[in-house]
């Protein structure tokens, strides 16, 4: 019997919380490959200009911060449930960036032209190594067009606004549903709308509906695509 050999660059995109990060984490250990989460770029620049007290509406400002700050991201050094930490500086910002006001923020600052590409580039470089796992809503796209194998994970925002929930509270913080349903759709819209990268499906890519699927259904159904 011939063996086959996995792909060796996979990406994964699709919207805000349909479980990209939990399936991505897990098919990097079990693949022995690099996790690599893209949106934590995005929120790292947005939690930035938000602690400078920066307008997000100025793109060039933002475009310029995307271009010069620096963002570390490393391996795990606390066992919190992060897949990496994220470093600004010296500052570990792992959990801060998960916030609610970057949460609100992060499409705005996502769409500019400027941003994507500056961070688009470091992507690239890094995925282009080989043995990675990137996710993030344009990957299969954009960022790497022709990565080995191309996932789409969708779900509807009732239960993806329900999984974000869950995980709030399992930290011990306070959370409101609703307010994460609407929040959620508005962000479902500026990502699906936006003139530059706009969030859907690679052409080639295969599309996978969790709404009625555990995690653990969606990881088998990947690594039959991976063998």
């Amino acid at each position: 019997m011939t063996k086959t050999t996995p792909p060796s660059i996979i990406a994964l995109d699709g919207p805000a919380a349909s479980g990209k990060s939990t399936l991505g984490h897990k098919l990097a250990e079990t693949l022995g490959f690099l996790f690599f989460d893209t949106g934590i770029m995005y929120r790292a620049v947005t939690y930035v200009a938000l602690h400078r007290d920066m307008d997000l509406r100025d793109e060039s400002a933002i475009t310029h911060l995307a271009q010069s700050v620096q963002i570390d991201i490393c391996p795990p050094s606390v066992k919190d449930g992060r897949a990496c930490d994220v470093v600004i500086g010296e500052k570990d910002v792992t959990w801060e960036m998960r916030g609610g006001d970057v949460d609100a923020n992060v499409s705005v600052v996502s769409a500019y032209a400027g941003v994507r590409q500056a961070l688009s580039e470091q992507q690239r470089r890094i995925g282009l190594r080989g043995k990675v796992v990137m996710v993030g809503r344009d990957i299969g796209t954009v960022v790497l067009p022709d990565a080995d194998l191309k996932i789409y994970l969708d779900a509807s925002a009732e239960e993806r606004a329900k999984r974000r929930y869950d995980e709030i509270i399992a930290r011990g913080e306070q959370s409101n549903y609703d307010e994460i349903l609407k929040k959620m759709i508005e962000r479902d819209r500026l990502d699906s709308t936006r003139a530059v990268a706009p969030l859907r499906p690679a052409d080639d890519a295969i599309i996978i509906d969790s709404d009625k699927l555990d995690a653990g259904q969606v990881f088998e159904q990947v690594m039959k695509l991976c063998r």
